[in-house]
């Protein structure tokens, strides 16, 4: 019998240890915590209570205008305050292997399903408004009511990440843990911590609680809000759902970070820079060997002066499509050899990076072309205080969250809601940019006004001297859904990317079809002076990232080239001169973009993009320089 436990317990260390390392659960918990797992045993209640604490006396007399103000109050009324104690009479031992509880969640969700959860699944909104202490009367959803838990939920939601599965799956999950877990205080000092483990055999998450201390009967239960975080004014920004506090005294700028923070960044990319090396000269009529991983380009390259192999030792050109690492041995080794890739480009595509060398044009705010951006890993505390003043001012607050390196608007939310952008800040490393609010719209004549964006492709031939082309062909992609700041978990509405959202509609306009239908809704603004504005962004974007040496900049060997696209949209802005202008607002550039498009109408695409970064020819080609 003895064998099967340690069997059992191996087994369920081989799966969940690295889980449990990670959380830092203490090994003397483990035997136990597998056994309750397996028997789905939730004993928390042979230990511990919940207690109701009244917070105002009823008996107290208000006065009229107090009673006023109280009902302006989110939640006006007796909000109950619960603490969860310890009731079993001979208390609790840390030592007890048996001291390691089960907590049930009561909702798991993904942001963007949480309305249409509370709308429908029966009962889930009247539990989440009972939990969160939000009067909620009748049994059919109200948009009232579901907004209100929308509002709440970020001070009672818990977030974990799978690691394994396709970019959806990894999108962060949250949680509201049942009605005992959630009533569980915080304190600086806590008695318990708490984590989630998913539980592989059930494919179920649950949260482990353990005591950090010995208790007695009576003694309070809590955790740490803010466990981990142990700067004094990060613990203040990341516990202001529950204590609030303003922020004011806290400057806003935020200046570029010293040079150790892009040095840190290469060490922890493991890219190892070039050597330096003179620029190869190859023979005018030489035919390039290319090697390659990418289908489009295998299947849509013809140009004479290119051939393929598949041996890369003999490769002249290596076009990859994963991140290309060892820039040292390939210089040391083949300096003659080119590649599609340029070392410390991630600089411009990954989007904390990004704002962090366009600070270099504007100043510690940024430039007019980019959304006023906050890394909230590292800028928490001047985000809020920006927050704050534009609340004090009666300034427009959305703003939109975004991962740093994930694409197709995956994990992106678009909140008013301070508590949201914080807690946003658990689940993974994110940014947070300035939502445009009066975005250029395009008449949809089967919709109406709706969102659009742009990508153009660009082709960096070279880095220092600076030589950079745009393709002449630009992509569109329209929102189906009139624009309005409002239902901002409408993907439809808000979002562009229709291409990966399941059911929605793919409206695509051609460029040279969009040009005459966008100057006859916006007779103004002819669109070569719009371009120019945007190239004027895309020139300065790539100043500046060239600006400085390695890996403060994007390094400039010889033997690099490389292609992207820059995704943007175009915002209602006021010149110095006072005049309404359309001012482009730069939203992501995109290392190795699908060129599905491209090549489907414009089967010269690869052609003109070999023969403008390999040959350094660009007649007949459909490209223009912008540096």
């Amino acid at each position: 019998m003895a064998g099967e436990g340690e069997e059992a317990l191996a087994a369920f260390v081989a799966l969940h240890g690295a889980a449990l390392r990670a959380s830092r659960v203490p090994t003397q918990y483990w035997e136990s915590l597998s056994r309750k797992l397996h028997g789905e045993i939730f004993d928390a209640g042979d230990y511990f209570g919940i207690m109701q604490v009244e917070e105002v006396d009823e008996e107290e007399e208000v006065d009229e205008e107090m009673e006023e103000e109280f009902k302006k109050k989110p939640n006006p009324g007796n909000e109950p305050c619960f603490k969860v104690i310890v009731t079993n009479e001979n208390g609790l031992q840390a030592s007890n292997p048996n001291s390691v509880f089960l907590v049930d969640h009561a909702w798991t969700f993904r942001v963007e399903h949480a309305r249409h959860q509370l709308r429908h699944v029966p009962g889930l909104l009247h539990r989440m408004a009972n939990l969160m202490g939000i009067p909620f009367h009748g049994e059919i959803p109200d948009e009232g009511s579901i907004q209100h838990v929308l509002q709440e939920m970020w001070k009672y939601s818990q977030t974990y990440q799978l690691s394994q599965g396709t970019a959806e799956e990894k999108v962060p999950v949250w949680y509201i843990m049942d009605e005992f877990g959630s009533r569980i205080q915080h304190s600086d000092e806590p008695s318990f911590a708490a984590a989630p483990l998913f539980y592989m055999p059930q494919q179920i998450a649950y949260t482990v609680l353990w005591p950090l201390r010995d208790l007695e009967t009576g003694d309070e239960v809590t955790r740490d809000y803010a466990h981990g975080e142990t700067d004094r004014l990060i613990r203040k920004c990341v516990l202001l759902p529950w204590v609030p506090t303003e922020m004011l005294d806290v400057s806003s700028s935020t200046p570029e970070p010293p040079d150790e923070h892009y040095q840190a960044i290469l060490a922890e990319n493991k890219e190892k820079l070039p050597v330096a090396i003179n620029p190869p000269v190859y023979a005018k009529d030489k035919v390039f060997k290319v090697f390659t991983d990418i289908p489009q380009v295998l299947n849509n390259l013809t140009h004479p002066r290119f051939v393929f192999t598949d041996n890369e030792g003999e490769a002249d050109i290596l076009y990859n499509f994963s991140h290309f690492k060892d820039y040292r041995k390939l210089s040391e080794e083949r300096p003659e050899v080119m590649v599609n890739q340029f070392p410390c480009e991630n600089l411009l595509t990954v989007k904390d990076c990004l704002a962090s060398i366009a600070r270099r044009a504007g100043g510690p705010d940024g430039p007019r072309w980019l959304p006023r951006t906050f890394n909230l890993e590292t800028e928490l505390p001047q985000f809020i205080s920006c927050f704050q003043q534009r609340d004090r001012r009666g300034e427009d607050n959305h703003w939109i969250c975004k991962p740093w390196n994930l694409a197709r608007s995956l994990d992106t939310h678009i909140t008013n809601n301070l508590n949201s952008i914080i807690r946003h800040r658990e689940s993974s490393p994110k940014v947070v940019c300035k939502y445009i609010e009066e975005p250029v719209l395009f008449e949809r004549e089967d919709v109406g006004l709706v969102k659009f964006d742009v990508r153009y492709v660009v082709l960096l031939r070279s880095a220092r001297p600076l030589q950079l082309y745009s393709y002449d062909v630009f992509w569109l992609r329209f929102s189906n859904r009139v624009f309005s700041l409002d239902d901002l978990d409408d993907y439809e509405k808000h979002f562009t990317v229709m291409n990966y959202a399941p059911g929605a509609t793919l409206k695509q306009v051609h460029c040279e079809d969009f040009i005459p239908l966008f100057e006859k809704q916006y007779p103004e603004y002819p669109w070569t002076t719009v371009q120019a504005s945007i190239f004027k962004a895309f020139a300065e974007l790539f100043q500046v990232a060239t600006s400085k040496p390695a890996p403060l900049g994007i390094c400039d060997y010889p033997s690099s080239r490389a292609i992207y696209a820059i995704d943007l949209m175009l915002k209602w802005d006021t010149s110095r001169d006072g005049k309404r202008i359309m001012q482009p607002q730069i939203l992501e550039v995109n290392f190795n973009p699908d060129c599905d498009r491209a090549c489907k109408y414009h089967p010269t695409f690869f052609n003109d993009v070999f023969s403008t970064l390999f040959l350094d020819e660009t007649d007949n080609c459909h490209v223009t320089r912008i540096v």
